[in-house]
């Protein structure tokens, strides 16, 4: 049924190591290597600003101070820019923290998988629907348009139940995600009956995988305290949205646009690419850069 409630609050977890991408993240958060000219998680945080949401959590942890004095006020470059008119630049530098929004951190002392970062914001987020958004998942809406997680949002006001993004993935790509299952309802939802954490192929209920955006109730919370470690003494934030579905509906959601896995090193150098091509400082000379190589 339609809710009321509005999402106000976003989580972010970004506790994880990076190792992927070793040695650039060595010294640095992986969530802060340049996609063009903004770091990753500047991205999944404007994605969340457009849906509406103004209060920013972030799970973090060692070595990642990085993310904060990207959110933080940079008084000394601002000055300096000032004194030199360079007020383009300037306003580049305090768009990155809109004055109405707020930032929150909270650290994650042990790496407990991504049902623990979550757990770890419940304090910050309280008894509300919220998001999560995975910065390792850059995520564009069609053409430029609708971002994902203002689609899934309009779709959580319309339902009122949680609300996973999805996409078809290929069978022998399934052990990557978590894979959901259920009815179809038309419009590319689907209510999920089954999720299941990187199964074998063999043993998939369908190919849709979730990608990293989220619309959770806060019932979720108590889902996660209950789960026992799984692999890896990790504590999974999918096998807590598959005892929510016990008690709430649970829907999936096939989002329109595209999805970068900035987890792989494949998918960081697709999407430097691509948004580098649509990009309007730079698109042309880089499309009239690439004509020129001999490949």
């Amino acid at each position: 049924m339609p809710t009321s409630r509005r999402i106000r609050k976003a989580v972010f977890p970004v506790a994880g190591f990076g190792t992927r991408f070793l040695p650039a993240t060595k010294a640095q958060p992986k969530e802060m290597l340049p996609v063009v000219d903004k770091p990753l998680i500047q991205y999944a945080v404007e994605e969340a600003y457009a849906a509406g949401i103004r209060d920013m959590i972030f799970v973090t942890g060692r070595n990642k101070r990085a993310i904060e004095d990207h959110y933080d006020t940079a008084y000394e470059l601002e000055s300096q820019l000032e004194a030199s008119g360079k007020n383009a630049l300037l306003r580049i530098a305090r768009s990155v923290a809109p004055e109405d929004m707020t930032c929150s951190y909270v650290r994650q002392p042990r790496m407990l998988g991504l049902g623990h970062a979550v757990l770890c914001a419940e304090h910050l987020v309280g008894d509300e629907p919220f998001a999560v958004l995975l910065a390792d998942d850059l995520m564009v809406g069609p053409d430029g348009g609708e971002g994902v997680l203002s689609q899934m949002v309009r779709t959580y006001n319309n339902l009122g139940g949680s609300v996973l993004a999805v996409q078809e993935v290929p069978l022998d790509q399934v052990k990557r995600y978590g894979i959901v299952a259920g009815d179809a309802m038309g419009d590319g939802l689907t209510q999920v009956r089954a999720m299941v954490e990187k199964p074998s192929p063999e043993n998939a209920p369908s190919r849709l995988g979730v990608a990293g955006r989220y619309v959770l109730t806060p019932g979720v919370f108590e889902e996660i305290r209950r789960q026992p470690k799984g692999a890896g003494g990790e504590i999974q934030l999918t096998d807590g949205i598959a005892s929510l579905m016990k008690k709430e509906s649970v829907y999936a959601y096939s989002y329109k646009g595209v999805r970068y896995d900035c987890g792989s090193k494949e998918g960081f150098l697709q999407a430097t690419v691509e948004l580098a091509l649509a990009h309007p400082e730079v698109g042309g000379f880089f499309k009239d850069y690439l004509k020129s190589l001999p490949l």
